[in-house]
């Protein structure tokens, strides 16, 4: 499989651009009642279907990112796409459903925060008779039942692409750990958000599984420091974890788009303590390579910016008629995170993520064109290897 290059001067205008791809209204209705038996009829125009994005923001490292792929896709299918920056607050995430529903979009792709939002964002599309996938996320089934049995029973609701978050935060403590890191920071962003929280759950996972294995070489962990997601919570974040702990050998700005992250990094940096401390994050930045040379990152996972290009796609079907029969199930899409801790780590994720998008044009027609269970292999299949392998077809 041959890759599409494109000049990193480009990419770079794409991951910062701004504006929010609006367009007219067209295809299913938006805002009819609905009767649980009823079908949506099916769109064979491509030029009539509109896909709403509720995201928390187009325009930050990763959601740039994301849009970046989402759009590509869009103009390789012929469809229009609506964004709406939400910002991970509750009423907006909820709003957002009830914006695109009204615009016209026959189905909703969303990066929600907890769990209770997806109860609204599911009652709002049965109403309208609008399609509905999660990415970045998934709904507990164990903590959030009742919501999970809505989104099951629900005959719009298709299904969550998302990571193992857990295993995420335990790989990147490891790799701390692995350097002789002993005392972490931790900054966290939203509170509740069910991406944090699992994230959470691993990084101390981590330690304790280091300290029973380690008695008398034990490592801790800070209680989290709240930097939302902007560049100055994080900057706040981190001077806070250093003032508190003059012996902090390392800090985990946790997500959050990835805005956290250079504002830690910035207060790091500002502080003189680059050599002392090691900093690990989820989100890859656009300077990672340079980072991992100079120090001043010790490692990331990420370039799961596909995510949404996999719901993107679940939806897209839906509309066309491809992908039906949703009520009574919930599609699980487990999607692997790429991880690197040297800069020759990141040469490798540069060359098939960034110098070019992951897919061409005419692979993103035949991704569209896959069935579910081949589209959640697609999903799976993501990693430097299997790049490097199609790269050579």
């Amino acid at each position: 499989m041959k890759f599409k290059r494109i000049a990193k001067s480009l990419l770079a205008i794409g991951l910062s651009a701004a504006m929010l791809v609006g367009c007219g209204s067209g295809g299913a209705a938006s805002s009819g009642k609905k009767s649980s038996g009823s079908a949506t009829p099916t769109v064979t125009d491509n030029s009539k279907i509109k896909i709403g994005v509720s995201i928390w923001s187009s325009t930050d490292v990763l959601g740039s990112q994301c849009k970046l792929i989402i759009d590509e896709a869009a103009k390789a299918l012929g469809v229009k796409v609506q964004y709406v920056d939400q910002g991970h607050v509750s009423e907006k995430v909820t709003a957002s459903v009830e914006q695109l529903c009204a615009a016209g979009c026959q189905g909703i792709i969303i990066c929600n925060s907890s769990d209770s939002e997806m109860a609204s964002a599911i009652k709002t599309c049965n109403q309208n008779k609008v399609y509905l996938a999660q990415f970045f996320r998934i709904i507990s089934k164990d903590n959030s039942a009742d919501i999970y049995k809505a989104a099951t029973e629900s005959p719009y609701y298709i299904g969550a692409v998302h990571e193992d978050e857990v295993a995420n935060g335990e790989q990147l403590v490891k790799i701390l750990l692995d350097k002789g890191d002993r005392d972490i920071g931790l900054i966290g962003w939203e509170q509740g958000d069910a991406t944090w929280l699992g994230r959470y759950e691993g990084y101390k996972k981590g330690v304790e599984d280091w300290n029973k294995d380690n008695p008398d070489d034990k490592a801790k962990l800070s209680e989290p420091q709240y930097a939302g997601t902007s560049s100055e919570g994080g900057a706040k974040a981190a001077n806070a974890l250093m003032q508190a702990d003059q012996n902090l050998d390392a800090i985990i700005p946790a997500g959050g788009g990835g805005d956290p992250l250079q504002g830690a990094l910035s207060a790091i940096e500002s502080a003189r303590k680059t050599k002392d401390i090691d900093v690990v994050s989820t989100d890859f930045l656009p300077d990672l390579g340079d980072r991992l040379a100079n120090g001043t990152m010790a490692g990331e996972s990420g370039g799961h910016y596909c995510d949404p290009l996999i719901a993107f796609m679940m939806v897209y079907n839906a509309i066309k008629g491809n992908y039906k029969d949703f009520a009574g199930k919930f599609e699980d899409v487990p999607f692997p995170y790429l991880y690197v801790s040297s800069a020759d780590d990141y040469k490798e994720y540069e060359k098939y993520f960034v110098d070019s998008l992951p897919y061409t044009d005419d692979e993103l027609v035949k991704m569209s064109e896959e069935s579910l269970d081949d589209l959640k292999k697609t999903a799976a299949s993501v990693s430097i290897e299997d790049a490097k392998t199609r790269a050579g077809k």
